[in-house]
């Protein structure tokens, strides 16, 4: 590829390895942090995660309360809330512990909390204008890679429209990977991240901001990805496979940050507010599809060629499968009626500008037909 310019500023430490999360403390104390709020949602909190770090945080000689009430796909509600909680305990640290829902909690949490106003106001990039506090990402899934990035995905109760807030301030300054944390997550929590972290590498790798130090991620994440979710599917309890699904996706995450995303998220956000299709299913169900739409652009197929040696999109739909996830929307109740409202949504979503083959209603109209017949 040409070295198109980049400038990247590193923000985020990463601490990876089996046991991990013990360290929470030691880090926790390390940034000068004497009272912890963890961020987290009721399955993380019944697993026992959240009082798990709840001790590493005090024998650390932390203050620490727990807000464990965030909803999948958080609104300006979820971050209403724990902003409560975040004031009244009077926190300056924050974990977000669990998967991409709480820790795009805890940094809407953190801009409201330092900085005012509706998460609205902070819809877009660099609109934080005060210090925000320092948060520490404990991701429980490997999928989202939020723990490497500086956005908050936050939805409007209302219309459903997906916020993607984003500031340099809102990074975690340490994310802890834990292999052991992703191993007791149901089998279609691992289907959906997993494919959510493999759509992300491939859309990375492509898009028209990709450059020569996002592209290091992209193919990184990819390549563990694409190793370890098989044999994570065939034994759940593989732990150098579930590694390198949680190291994968965060490098994926590094990636967005670098590189951002395409047309197969813009596709997804509409499936999800119209048939409530969980997010990784429904970037799944459109990825093979716009592969092979980018591939008509010859510069983008070498690029999809270097990364698997043989039919790309087939291999996506082969995963598919393997993961038993659908793979057409009309198994969501999607008919031809729906297709124009679908790709009005979609024109909507940010991502699409990113895409290296120009994409607006009619293209868009082009990918839901094709996955409505595959």
């Amino acid at each position: 590829m040409s070295l198109a310019p980049f400038d990247h500023h590193p923000r985020t430490r990463i601490v990876f390895g089996n046991g991990s999360l013990a360290r929470l403390g030691e880090l926790a104390r390390e940034i000068g942090a004497k009272r912890a709020l963890i961020v987290s949602d009721p399955g993380i909190v019944k697993a026992g995660y959240s009082v798990r770090a709840e001790g590493y945080l005090t024998e650390g000689g932390l203050a620490v309360r727990v807000f464990g009430d965030v909803h999948e796909n958080p609104t300006t509600d979820d971050v209403a809330r724990c902003v409560d909680v975040a004031r009244e305990f009077a926190a300056d640290i924050i974990v977000g512990l669990g998967g991409g829902s709480s820790m795009d909690t805890a940094k809407g949490c953190n801009f409201i909390l330092t900085n005012g106003g509706e998460i609205k106001d902070y819809w877009g990039v660099g609109k934080a204008t005060k210090p925000m506090l320092p948060l520490i990402a404990v991701p429980t899934t490997a999928g989202t890679g939020s723990e490497c990035q500086s956005f908050a995905l936050i939805s409007d109760p209302r219309t459903h429209v997906k916020m993607a807030c984003g500031d340099p301030k809102a990074a975690a300054r340490v994310a802890i990977l834990d292999p052991e944390l992703t191993v007791s997550q149901p089998h279609r929590v691992t289907v959906c991240t997993g494919i959510d972290a493999l759509s992300h590498a491939l859309e990375t790798a492509v898009t028209n901001k990709r450059n020569a130090f996002s592209a290091v991620f992209s193919r990184e994440a990819f390549r563990l990805c694409h190793g370890g979710f098989s044999r994570v599917l065939r034994n759940p309890s593989d732990i150098e496979a579930r590694g390198m699904m949680l190291l994968g996706a965060a490098y994926a995450g590094k990636a967005i940050e670098n590189s951002m995303l395409g047309a197969a998220h813009s596709c997804a956000n509409p499936l999800t507010a119209k048939f409530h299709v969980v997010h990784g299913e429904a970037v799944g169900v459109m990825l093979p599809h716009v592969i092979r739409f980018n591939s008509g652009l010859g510069d983008i197929a070498k690029i999809y060629e270097s990364l698997f040696d043989g039919d790309l999109a087939d291999r996506i739909s082969e995963l598919l499968w393997e993961a038993g996830m659908p793979r057409d929307i009309a198994h969501y109740g999607a008919g031809e009626a729906d297709i124009p409202a679908l790709a009005a949504h979609a024109c909507e979503q940010w991502t699409g500008r990113f895409n290296p083959r120009p994409v607006a209603q009619a293209e868009f109209e082009e990918l839901y037909r094709a996955a409505l017949k595959a």
